[in-house]
């Protein structure tokens, strides 16, 4: 990661590098990791492998100038994939930029980060509702998350958060959030749901509507005790799903 220094924009190839025919559909010359392996031990033949002559370098995707995927009052976040930027087809890699975003889970990739500006924190629990990593960050570290752990970024309160990510897949990603106005658990409600959880519905409902925002949600600086406590109670019935 520490080569590429262009910060949001991301370059992909050069003047002198090699690229296979992305139009062509035969699988036997698809471009994979593991015929790049094959390739460079000399197992697979270079026409057959759909190397070409050099190639002029790629063009630049700059995430800035991209519209916002989503965005309200407290961040935004944009997202490419290989529909947006065809190299991204080649490598298996999709790139997202974003602020702050509620807690989630990607239950088709991997992701990692890499911190542009501003600081934070990265809390990530295990699939089971444990604690897995409560960590604060800064301008250059970076941060992965493995598939299926629940995880969300908290900005700071001295300056906004802004981190760049790569996915260990180029396709659409779909992150499930489980707060919010968009939550897995509103679409799950439900006298079945109720009754795993062992409270009315009408107590579930409160619950799982706690949260009028979504995607992107507001730091309390100030709450009452009362206020600690519901939350606390909503942080349990969620953290029961993955139990």
């Amino acid at each position: 990661m520490q080569s590429q220094r262009g910060g949001a924009i991301v370059y992909m190839g050069g003047e002198s590098s090699e690229r296979p025919d992305l139009n062509d559909n035969n699988d036997d010359s698809a471009w994979t990791k593991q015929k790049l392996v094959d390739y460079l031990l000399g197992k697979v033949d270079k026409n057959k492998a759909g190397i070409g002559e050099p190639v002029g370098a790629l063009h630049a995707y700059n995430l800035y100038d991209n519209e916002p995927s989503y965005q309200n009052s407290f961040g935004w976040t944009t997202a490419i994939d290989e529909d947006d930027y065809s190299p991204l087809r080649s490598t298996g890699v999709g790139v997202y930029l974003g602020s702050m975003l509620a807690p989630h889970m990607n239950p088709m990739a991997t992701e990692y980060g890499v911190m542009l500006r501003g600081s934070g924190t990265i809390q990530v629990v295990f699939p089971n509702g444990s604690n897995a990593m409560n960590a604060e960050v800064s301008e250059g570290d970076v941060f992965w998350i493995p598939q299926y752990f629940p995880f969300c970024q908290i900005a700071s309160t001295g300056a906004p958060m802004e981190f760049v990510g790569f996915t260990t897949s180029s396709r659409r990603n779909h992150p499930q959030f489980l707060i919010g106005a968009s939550s897995v658990l509103r679409s799950m409600r439900g006298r079945e749901l109720a009754a795993a959880f062992r409270i009315s519905e009408e107590r579930l409902e409160r619950l799982v509507k706690a949260q009028s925002e979504s995607v992107i949600l507001p730091i309390r600086h100030h709450q009452q005790p009362e206020e600690d406590e519901e939350e606390e109670e909503v942080l349990k019935l969620k953290r029961g799903v993955f139990a």
